[in-house]
């Protein structure tokens, strides 16, 4: 046991994960939940997530660890309706997958007599809801912590023993600078999905191509952007917002690269593709190597 009683803030797929992993690895005795839709609050209730609270401040009074599983957009009125009320030395942390943004927003409703760690679990699914929490989401993957800039001799110890909570529900952790998070995170994530979204968007519109051909015929390619582009729009709306600078700093390089390869196409430059495409290539092995990926064909599919 890490913590003795934790706050959950907002019941979704990471929020509801954490839940299931804490008790199931025994890293929380007591686990409180607490969510602003009432339709969501009973559905956690049915779930067996925790003690499910009425309200923010009723879920925090007690807890030593306070988790803000809300959209990122969404953490400043968290902070306002669930922050003010932790108690002395507990400890305040979020999961959003921007942290600059977040930190602005989250720590100056911090009290001084506890201490906010950022941090973000590099998990998550196409699904959404309460229902759609499972123990293993942080097993073998990546959690994130963008600790502040506290002198504090306790600070420093509410930062280690966060870690040993993320590493008791599987995860392995690792500390960054909260700007060089949302860079990276640019890269391995926002941009992605961000082309994705855009892909499915634009083969919807296609009039040369009825919707019902696109859907029939999708390819791997195709269906694998489809199950990113599933997503939670309003999470990924709020991320885009929350961290544009270093989004857009990204997709100005992926702009150019991808005029680059317009002009191998169009002048039938295949060593620039075949270069382009084997460099890629390798990136994949890397991830597989990485732990990040399975080598089975097709993600592993049967179909």
């Amino acid at each position: 046991m890490i913590f003795e009683r934790i706050a959950i803030i907002g019941a979704g797929l990471i929020g509801s994960s954490v839940a299931r992993a804490a008790r199931e690895t025994g890293a929380a005795e007591t686990i409180a939940v607490f969510d602003a839709s009432e339709d969501v609050r009973v559905r956690a209730c049915a779930l067996g997530l925790g003690e499910v609270a009425d309200s923010a401040e009723e879920a925090v009074a007690k807890a030593d660890l306070v988790l803000l599983c809300v959209p990122v957009g969404a953490m400043k009125d968290a902070a306002l309706s669930a922050v003010s009320e932790v108690k002395t030395g507990a400890i305040v942390t979020d999961v959003g997958s921007v942290k600059s943004a977040v930190i602005a927003d989250v720590a100056p409703h911090v009290p001084a007599h506890a201490f906010f760690v950022p941090g973000h679990p590099i998990a998550g699914t196409e699904r959404s809801g309460p229902e759609a929490g499972f123990a293993a989401l942080f097993k073998r993957r990546w959690h994130i912590l963008t600790p502040l800039a506290d002198p504090r001799a306790e600070y420093a110890a509410a930062v280690e023993k966060l870690e040993a909570f993320w590493r008791a529900l599987g995860a392995d952790v690792e500390r960054m600078d909260a700007a060089r998070h949302d860079v990276v995170l640019a890269v391995t994530s926002h941009l992605p999905h961000l082309i994705a979204f855009n892909i499915v968007a634009m083969a919807e519109d296609l009039e040369s191509v009825t919707e019902s051909e696109v859907v029939k015929y999708s390819a791997s390619g195709f269906r694998d952007f489809t199950r990113i582009a599933a997503s939670d729009p309003i999470m990924w709306r709020d991320v885009f917002l929350n961290n544009r600078e270093a989004v857009l700093e990204v997709l100005g390089r992926f702009t150019e690269d991808l005029a680059a390869l317009q002009r191998a196409i169009r002048w039938g430059d295949g060593q620039v593709l075949y270069d382009i495409f084997d460099r890629a290539r390798r990136m994949r092995r890397e991830v597989i190597e990485a732990g990040q990926e399975t080598p089975a064909p097709n993600w592993g599919r049967e179909n």
